[in-house]
Formats: structure tokens, sequence, C-alpha cells
């Protein structure tokens, strides 16, 4: 029984390799965890446990990428194609980050460091299988992973009752979200008879579907909707953000939101043949086109009006990811519109971008609230940052870097990454798209104002209370190196990181003009 069962594993349809960097991520979660048990004052060691965990998959993903790795594994159940490892990337460097931001926070709140390192690598574990999954229940099983892990996360500071609201509210409204991702999913099965998105594809391609597809798509769009903060589903975020601890807030605005993009992206772009020009039904291609275009202009716009009036960095930060997200939804609809694969392949690989530029930039600005902010996070009001421009002038420097990138700055990564997404979008030529992207410019022009007026805040205001100089661990320390740099790298060789981000397994590249 043994022998067969690991002939089974060995054969190439349930090849262990093809998944090999999330079996490492899931290993280290499993060392951290019976380590901690055993020596549950070394904080350190887990943290480097996990940093290696992390490590170790990255390097396994970059020697699967322009291999000769079959497509697809498991009986088509996990994916192999690019969208897969350039969101993978985006996953292990956002926790990576998360792990080197922690550390000062993990000291000052004397929380139990095995257990949250754990959570984080089991979250990212979750996150990972969602963009490989090829299948609606491989999906849904990464997502309860990554959610149940978060909400244990956002809820670490057992102590602080913000952090306990913060935490039953994400529980809550995120189990809302899964019962209609789910339901929708049931629905998709009703339809097509199949939860493989390779063979829903073949079912869809057929013009004369169920009715029943429609409302389970539906379903799927609510339910990704919340998971992504796109309006009008995002009403839990601007509280679930301020609540949790400031770096699993930073973790959760960049890590899950990637995540939920990548399956949504697989769903509605690959699994369903929505892609102009293919075997696809027009009308089923038009309504979620339409209804998603409708939804990320009211998500941009309500990210940015409501972020001008935030009086806390945190919840000023929560209204930038909502709006980061309809950003990122321009991209997301410019695949749907594609009209080759070749064309879409490119624009999945700048929504991956955009994701990363995002996440390298919000994971530096969070890192400088994290530590600025006393214990229970008592510091995080615009007024707290009152006049420390001159008196750190390192930290003021590198925070209004981060904000002129999630502004959009030339020569930023912020910038090059709304730059192409922004394309593929315009050349669909639709004019609802073309109008959306029209209203990302507006929205982007808005956000100025509350992105500048921190560093107004920082640079011409006098402080009022005295201001106490904080200590640089050399794991922050290097965070804030990393994320400078990768700013000005992907602000300026885009171009390098999006040809990666666009070739396939097969070696087929995409050419991303700058």
């Amino acid at each position: 029984m043994s022998t067969l069962f690991l002939t089974d594993l060995l054969t190439p349809e349930a090849s262990v390799s093809i998944i090999l960097p999330e079996i490492v991520v899931a290993l280290a979660g499993v060392i951290v965890m019976l380590y901690d048990s055993f020596f549950p004052k070394q904080r350190v060691v887990s943290g480097a446990i996990a940093l290696i965990g992390l490590t170790v998959s990255a390097v396994i993903l970059a020697t699967m990428w322009g291999g000769n790795s079959p497509t697809s594994g498991w009986n088509g159940m996990i994916a192999h194609d690019n969208l897969r490892l350039s969101f993978s990337f985006v996953f292990l460097f956002v926790s990576a980050m998360t792990v080197l931001i922690s550390t000062v926070w993990v000291d000052r709140e004397n929380v139990p460091a095995g257990e949250y390192h754990a959570l984080l690598l089991f979250a990212t574990f979750g996150m990972m299988m969602m963009s490989a999954g090829n299948d609606l229940v491989v999906i849904f099983l990464g997502l309860e992973t990554l959610s149940i892990a978060t909400y244990v996360m956002a809820g670490l500071r057992r102590g602080d009752l913000k952090s306990n609201e913060s935490a039953m509210k994400y529980f809550i409204l995120g189990s809302f979200a899964s019962a209609f991702l789910l339901y929708g999913m049931a629905l998709i099965y009703g339809a097509t008879g199949s939860t493989n998105l390779t063979q829903i594809a073949d079912k869809v391609a057929n013009p004369n579907f169920p009715a029943l597809l429609l409302v389970g798509g539906a379903m799927l769009i609510v339910g990704f909707g919340f998971k992504i903060a796109m309006a009008p589903f995002h009403v839990w975020t601007p509280d679930v953000y301020e609540g949790a601890p400031t770096p699993v807030t930073g973790f959760m605005a960049a890590g899950p939101k990637a995540a939920a993009f990548s399956s949504f992206l697989r769903i509605f772009v690959l699994g369903l043949p929505l892609v102009a020009g293919v075997q696809s039904s027009v009308y089923l291609h038009d309504a979620w086109i339409s209804a998603l275009a409708v939804m990320a202009i009211i998500t941009i716009l309500v990210g940015n009006v409501a972020a001008i009036m935030q009086t806390n960095v945190k919840r000023m930060l929560a209204y930038s990811s909502i709006a980061h997200a309809g950003y990122a939804l321009v991209g997301f609809i410019g695949a749907g519109m594609a009209k080759s694969t070749a064309a879409r392949d490119e624009a999945i690989a700048s929504v991956a971008f955009y994701m990363l530029t995002y996440a390298v930039t919000n994971m530096g600005a969070f890192a400088i609230v994290t530590l600025l902010a006393e214990k229970n996070d008592r510091r995080a009001e615009f007024e707290d940052y009152n006049g420390i421009g001159f008196k750190s002038p390192v930290l003021a420097f590198s925070l209004s870097l981060f904000m002129l990138s999630l502004l959009g700055l030339p020569l930023t990564a912020g910038f090059m990454g709304k730059i192409l997404v922004f394309r593929p979008a315009l050349e669909a030529a639709n004019p609802l798209v073309t109008g959306l992207v029209i209203v990302a410019v507006i929205g982007s022009a808005i956000s100025a104002y509350y992105y500048l007026r921190l560093i107004v805040v920082m640079f011409f205001r006098e402080r009022t209370s005295e201001w106490r100089q904080p200590k640089m661990p050399l794991a922050m320390t290097t965070a804030l190196v990393i994320a400078i740099l990768g700013v000005l790298y992907f602000g300026i060789f885009a171009d390098r990181v999006i040809e990666k981000f666009a070739q396939s397994p097969s070696g087929v590249v995409v050419k991303a003009e700058k």
C-alpha cells in the first residue's frame, strides 16, 4: 500500500515538486510551532526560522521559472504558470518584510513570537495555494487557511479592546464573504458539473450555458469584493486596519489583497474564457466587465475622498488601500478586455507588478508607523507626526518617499505600477473602461491632498510634545533599506520586472514596453 502511494506521488500528475515552495513554507510554520513549544523565550530564533523558510521557498520558485515543469499537476488542481509564480513572489516578499518589521512590535508588546510567526507562515501558505489553485476547492481551502490565520493575528494583542474588536469584525465579515464565495462556487459547479477551472472554461465556451452561472459569478464578485476591499464591500477595512497591530495591518493591506486578486484573475480571466476574440459568451463577458468597471469607479472615488477626512494615519492608509484596489481593478479589467493571449498575459503581469510595487511602498510606510508608535499604537494620529522632519530626518524623508510613491510620482514604483495597469485598459478602446482610467487619474490627483498632508505635518508643523528618538534595530533598518531601494528600482527599471512576470514557465516572453 505504501509503495503504491509513493508511486502515485512521483507521477507527473501528483508530483510533490510542483508544490514544493508551498510545502517548505508550511513546514517552516510547523518547525516554528514546535521550536516555540520547547524554547518560548527564543523570539529571535523563531523569526530567523521564518525568514529562512520564506527564503528557501523563494529560491525554489526562482528555479521553477522558465523550466520544463508541467503546466499543471495533481489532476489539474494545481497550476504552474506566470500568474502563480509572480504572485507567489509578492506573497513571500510581504511575509519576509512583515517578519523584519515585527521585531520592534513583538518586543514592545510582549506577544508570543512563535505563535505569531507560525500564523504568518500558515497565512503565507494559504496565499500561495490561492494563486496556485486551478480548482475552486483548492482556492477556497487556501483562502480559509489564510483567513483563519489572519483573524487570529488581528486579535493577537489580547489585552487591547480595539484589537479584539478588529479581530471580531474581521472574523464576522470575513466569514460572511467566505459564505458568498462558497455559495457562488457551488452554483458554478451546479451549472458546469465541475470545480476544475479548465473544465469550466470548456463548458462556458458553449454559448448555451445555464443562467445559474451568472448568479454564481455575481456571488463570487461579491465575495472577492470583500476580500480586496472593493466598494461597496469595503466598510470593514478602516476599523479592522486601525484596531489590528500595525505590522499585521501592513500585512493585511498587501498580502491577502494580492492573494484575492490572484484567484480573482484566475477565475474570471483564465477560468472563464472571457477574453475578447476567444470562444466566449459576449453577454457574460460584457456583464462582468460592466459591473466591475462601475464598482472600480466607486472604489477609487470612495477610497480617495474618505481618506481626506481621516486624522489617524492607519485609517488614512486603510482608505488608501481601498483606492489602490480600484487602481488594480483597472488592470484586471484590461486583462479581461484583452484581444489576444499575449495581451492578456501582459495585463495579468501588470496587475502582479502593481501589487508588488504597492507591497514594497506599503510595507515601508507601515514599518515607520510601527517604529514611531508606542505600546497599543497610541501614537498613530497625524498630530503625533508634527515636526519630526528635522528631529528624525531619515525616518521623515523615508516616509515622504513612500507617500510620494503611493501618490504615483514619476521615478517611483507607484508611478510605473499605475502606468502599467492603465495601459491595457486604454488599449481595450471601450468607452466605459476609458472613463474608468480617467476617473483613476482624477483619483490619483485627489490623493495628493492626504499624502502630501503627512509630509507637510512632518516638516512644516511645530511639535508641541516631547520627542523621543526611536531605536532602530538591525531588522527594521534592513526592512527600510529594502523598501527604499525597491521603490527606486521598480520606478526606474520596471521593464525588467514586468518582462519576468509576463514570462511563462515554457519560456515564452511577453515584451513589455516602458
